[in-house]
């Protein structure tokens, strides 16, 4: 469920940068890019898959992958390619590279904590 945001910045496999707000959406797998941001930074589609909403029904979209830096550090994510309409997701994936989660209490992303065994 997303109820914060965080300004991040993606780049392109060329230096090509996008800025953006991102809706933190601990409900989604991996981070989506609005069309505008992911063609201007010069992403290209590696595959597809299918993606289940929150109300059962299914969307199929691209995958690309790109650098993702928000205040709590940098990563290389997998991204969905959105189409027209979609708006920017931080989806988990992206925040468990970046070994941080989302509280919902306090509505931040938080370090996460490693317990080692």
């Amino acid at each position: 469920m997303g109820i914060t945001f965080v300004e991040g910045t993606v780049t392109g496999p060329e230096g090509r940068q996008c800025s953006l707000r991102f809706l933190v959406d601990s409900g989604a797998t991996y981070s989506l890019l609005p069309p505008e941001c992911w063609q201007a930074i010069g992403l290209e589609p590696r595959r597809e898959m299918e993606f289940r909403l929150a109300d059962g029904s299914a969307m199929r979209r691209k995958i690309s992958e790109c650098r993702l830096t928000l205040p709590q550090g940098e990563t290389h994510t997998p991204v969905i390619l959105g189409v027209e309409g979609d708006q920017p997701l931080l989806g988990v994936v992206t925040l468990e590279n970046l070994g941080v989660v989302f509280n919902p209490f306090t509505r931040t992303l938080q370090p996460m904590q490693m317990l080692l065994v």
